[in-house]
Formats: structure tokens, sequence, C-alpha cells
């Protein structure tokens, strides 16, 4: 009866393993919400080149409210360093680069998108934020 216990631990220690891999997958730094990808899908169609990869940089600089600020723009393949990481989303053609010293601070970040007309645009939730400000575009650490 010692034998058949070891094929039941097994099993299960397989589908720990399948279910790290999943997670591998999906290891992106910021995590875009639907309305976010929807509305970055809607600037890129407006670019110059609609069909070129449109690539967004994300970090933070010290200022805001809070003593950190998000900073958000689109950039140039160009402009991606060597030390960034990018989250690829080539269903939609869009990048995401992080520059190294950004990468502590926004990992997990979820980008949303709120259509409100006072207070609408990009919002930022960060996990790593151990405060935030009330206008939503600055955190402290």
């Amino acid at each position: 009866s010692s034998e058949a216990n070891p094929a039941p631990d097994a099993s299960i220690e397989d589908d720990v393993d399948d279910d790290d891999d999943d997670d591998d997958d999906d290891d992106t730094i910021i995590n875009i919400k639907d309305k976010a990808m929807s509305r970055l899908r809607e600037l890129k169609s407006k670019q110059d080149e609609p069909s070129a990869p449109m690539i967004l940089r994300m970090g933070v600089r010290s200022g805001g409210c809070s003593g950190m600020s998000y900073v958000m723009d689109f950039t140039t393949e160009d402009d991606v360093n060597e030390d960034d990481e990018v989250d690829e989303y080539p269903e939609d053609g869009i990048k995401c680069v992080v520059d190294a010293k950004s990468l502590l601070f926004l990992y997990g970040l979820e980008l949303d998108y709120s259509e409100e007309l006072i207070g609408g645009g990009f919002k930022f939730f960060n996990p790593n934020a151990e405060e935030e400000c009330g206008c939503g575009s600055s955190f402290g650490v």
C-alpha cells in the first residue's frame, strides 16, 4: 500500500508544475486592462503609420503630490535601450517599454482607462505604492 501513495503525489506535483508554467507565460510587467488596450489601439490607428508597432514608454520620476509621478509617452524602436524591459502585445501591434530604474516601482501595475468627463483618462493602480494622492498620477513608496 505504500506504493499507491507516490503516484497521487506525483500527479499533484505535475499539476503544480503546469500552473507555474502558465504563470511564466503571463509574466508581464504592466497589466493593461481591456479599456486601456482599446484606447491604445484607437491611438495606434491615428498614427502616421497605423501598421507600424506603437511603442509606449512607461516610467516614474521624482515629483508629484506623493513623491513619485508616473510618466507615459510614445517612443520609437531607436529609443528602446538594451536594459529596458519590453512587454509585447503582437496581436495589437503594441509594445510597452519600462526602463530599469522604474521597473521596481511599476512591476504589477494595472493600467486602465476611464472616459469620465472629470478625472478621465489613463488610470494607474499600483500594488507597490504605499500612498497615492487624489489626482491618481503620483504615489509614494
